[in-house]
């Protein structure tokens, strides 16, 4: 387990909650505990930091930092930044919570919602062609296949939008469906 440990840690009390609070979470999406709290630390640091600095202030292994760093420029989380008069690789954030979400939602796609879109298409198709799987089964199939496939749909339509947009349709949540079409009084919701 990984934490900030070091009594003496120069952070504030809030930043070190943040750090923490991010790794936990990190280990809910599949990631672990130091990547989530060196890209905390990345994403609140208002100057580039080395990995020797990222080391120190969270008191973590030199090459548990170095593989966490190789796999937040995989997410394309974070990047490299020249600094000058100094030699060594200062990493920074992507501060835009926005892009961050792209970001994780575009590698989350790419691992997950594409294969299960190979899969059930295959899975369809052979379904279809085989007499022995019932017409419920391949009813259900289809379902999943085509809420995946919408779903998908949907994320490609969302990136497309501009940032103005995308912020308003955020807020406006669920009272978007007020313009559809239909029973008015499905849309009412809580503010």
């Amino acid at each position: 387990m990984t934490e900030i440990t070091d009594k003496s840690s120069k952070l504030p009390p809030a930043v070190e909650a943040f750090l923490l609070s991010w790794g936990d979470m990190g280990g809910q999406w599949g990631v672990n505990r130091s990547i989530g709290q060196i890209h905390a630390l990345l994403y609140l640091s208002e100057r580039p930091m080395t990995a020797e600095e990222i080391a120190d202030d969270l008191a973590m292994a030199r090459s548990n930092v170095s593989n966490s760093l190789k796999e937040l420029l995989a997410w394309n989380l974070i990047r490299r930044v020249p600094v000058r008069q100094d030699r060594r690789d200062h990493y920074e954030a992507e501060t835009d919570v926005w892009e961050i979400a792209a970001r994780i939602a575009a590698r989350r796609k790419e691992r997950e919602i594409d294969p299960a879109i190979v899969a059930l298409r295959r899975c369809s198709s052979e379904a279809d062609a085989d007499p022995e799987v019932s017409p419920e089964a391949r009813r259900r199939l289809k379902a999943m296949l085509d809420f995946t496939v919408a779903l998908d749909r949907w994320y490609g339509q969302m990136l497309s939008l501009p940032k103005g947009k995308r912020d308003l349709l955020l807020r406006l949540g669920a009272k978007v469906a007020s313009f559809l079409p239909g029973d008015k009084s499905s849309a009412k919701t809580k503010d």
